[in-house]
């Protein structure tokens, strides 16, 4: 069973909010006005939004973290004044990739809790708010890559961020009643102080896969994140190869730019099935050292 009490107050601890004196809802770019983020992805958007005259308020689970990033946006950002916030990233997140069958139940229970339900519950405390207060805001979740596609050693963390997907779809469709749009970011790797401590468990295969993938500073991602809000794109990226997952599999998610995304489409139908060729050949090669690696943790005969 979920704890739900907990689970809410760890979504509205881990809120990014952005404050506004004045939104530009009539024209095409938003203008940022404020927002803020303890590490990683949060707090470098919090960093980029507080240079452009934001107000920030900033919120964390840990002390150290929430004191350190303070130092670095004290200097940067005016103060909220107590505002009702105009949008929300809920950038929160974690990922403990592995295979399978090293897992037990809670590592598949925790995937969900970390990746969905904090954000999900973020977006649940906000949507009220905003809609209580007649507040025309923003919902932006961070999904993933991996959000569109997947591959070995993610069974805890991909199903999570395609879970967010859904809700974002859900929550764009069903929060235009209120005059309140949602964004959901799609970044690829990002070297943050969560990738350090997601390669302690990653299995050599997936390394070895996602090598060809060059990734993005936090501050690029932020950059990426911004600008995609700015434009009003409803699914976000920042890189070229999710670019072409989200062409490739889109559904009936709001088109970025229709000529472009056509391109995406033509580009993914060759390209998309030759690299999941080649990943399947990887894994496959890998087969004898993987069964040596099972039977070394006792986990096979």
């Amino acid at each position: 069973m979920f704890d739900w009490t907990s689970l809410a107050s760890k979504a509205l601890l881990l809120l990014i909010l952005v404050y506004s004196s004045s939104f530009m809802f009539s024209s095409k770019k938003w203008s940022p006005k404020g927002l803020a983020g303890s590490q990683g992805l949060g707090l470098s958007l919090a960093k980029l939004v507080a240079q452009k005259g934001a107000h920030v308020s900033i919120v964390a689970r840990t002390q150290s973290k929430l004191d350190d990033a303070l130092k670095e946006l004290e200097l940067l950002a005016m103060p909220t004044g107590g505002k009702v916030p105009d949008a929300v990233f809920a950038c929160a997140g974690a990922a403990k990739p592995m295979y399978l069958l090293e897992m037990q139940p809670e590592d598949l229970s925790r995937g969900m809790t970390n990746g969905y339900w904090i954000q999900a519950w973020t977006a649940f405390a906000a949507a009220k708010q905003m809609v209580r207060e007649n507040k025309k805001g923003k919902i932006v979740l961070v999904s993933s890559t991996l959000g569109y596609m997947s591959l070995i050693g993610y069974s805890s963390y991909s199903p999570a961020k395609h879970a967010l997907r859904g809700l974002a779809d859900s929550l764009h469709s069903e929060l235009m009643l209120y005059g309140i749009d949602t964004h959901i970011f799609f970044p690829p790797t990002m070297y943050t102080p969560g990738f350090e401590e997601e390669n302690k468990t990653k299995p050599a295969i997936t390394r070895t896969i996602e090598s060809a993938d060059e990734g993005l500073t936090a501050e690029q991602a932020a950059a990426g994140l911004l600008s995609g809000v700015e434009k009003g794109h409803a699914h976000i990226a920042a890189d070229l190869i999710t670019s072409l997952f989200r062409a490739s599999t889109r559904g009936c998610a709001p088109r970025s730019n229709a000529a472009l995304d056509f391109v995406l489409d033509l580009v993914a139908l060759v390209g998309i099935p030759i690299w999941r060729r080649s990943v399947d050949k990887q894994v496959l090669a890998h087969r004898a050292e993987h069964r040596e690696y099972l039977r070394t943790k006792g986990l096979v005969d």
